[in-house]
């Protein structure tokens, strides 16, 4: 059965909190080190299905409780059911989770500190954007445990290149912030002091947006990157020529013209 609480504090697994158009989802394991256990994946696939649906919210904030952003996948459960239907089983729902981030029509932004490793790298590679304090840290260390990162590969080997992911696959070792920066893991470092106002000026900046063209434009991006250079355009100019019909460019565009804020009709 899957948990819905955290042994150590009966608090929930994961939480929610909205606030004006941000919704902020927080991986509440801090005793197990926000490590994705069945449950806590569950508890994200309900999350992330409900605010799909959820017109209210513009924008997503992922965040940790405790001193760890996450360790990645629980090692004890999976040690007890190491079998090859319970593994696949899993990974398969991990990979759904991770799929899901991509697919939501809403931008989500990971809040990173203390480490992000494994499937917890993972996740920050899955979300559109990631800040992180100067003192995280992240890594895909399966190979030093004999178990390549292999799901992770899918969502770090689209946000980094592929010399970089490999290289943090093969190697296995923890990089510092600015490495990951460097590498294309991160959109901005920050002082621990500073993350949470870093954090909030993205989500703020995207919270103003269309929600129409915000979510057309993700969803256009995340399928283009698969195409080839000319499909890729092809494909391109029919949904900015789509957008254009809306009514949300069309106030955006007059509101520049007679500069004024524009009223969004959203999606």
């Amino acid at each position: 059965m899957a948990e819905d609480a955290d042994s150590g504090t009966n608090q929930p697994i994961l939480l929610r909190a909205d606030a004006d158009g941000i919704c902020t989802l927080t991986l509440n394991r801090p005793n197990k080190r926000n490590a994705l256990s069945d449950g806590l994946l569950d508890a994200l696939q309900d999350a992330l299905d409900s605010i799909a649906a959820d017109k209210s919210v513009r924008v997503i904030i992922l965040a940790g409780n405790g001193p760890v952003f996450s360790s990645g996948h629980d090692l004890n459960e999976m040690r007890a059911g190491s079998g090859y239907g319970q593994i696949h089983a899993l990974f398969s729902k991990c990979s759904r989770v991770m799929a899901a981030i991509t697919r939501m029509p809403q931008p989500m932004i990971a809040r990173v500190h203390g480490i992000a490793t494994a499937a917890g790298c993972q996740l920050v590679a899955a979300c559109d954007l990631a800040v992180a304090s100067s003192d995280a840290r992240f890594a895909v260390p399966g190979v030093t445990n004999g178990l390549f990162c292999s799901t992770p590969a899918v969502a770090l080997g689209r946000a980094v290149g592929r010399k970089k992911a490999m290289e943090m696959l093969l190697m296995g070792e923890l990089i510092d912030a600015e490495t990951a920066l460097s590498f294309g893991l991160l959109n901005k470092v920050v002082a621990p002091d500073d993350l949470d106002a870093a954090v909030m000026e993205y989500a703020t900046s995207i919270n103003g947006r269309s929600t129409m063209t915000m979510s057309m434009g993700k969803a256009a991006f995340y399928q283009q990157m698969d195409m080839e250079l000319d499909d890729a355009y092809e494909f391109a100019s029919d949904v900015m020529a789509r957008n254009m019909q809306e009514h949300d460019a069309h106030e955006g565009i007059k509101a520049f013209l007679e500069k004024r804020p524009p009223e969004w009709k959203g999606r």
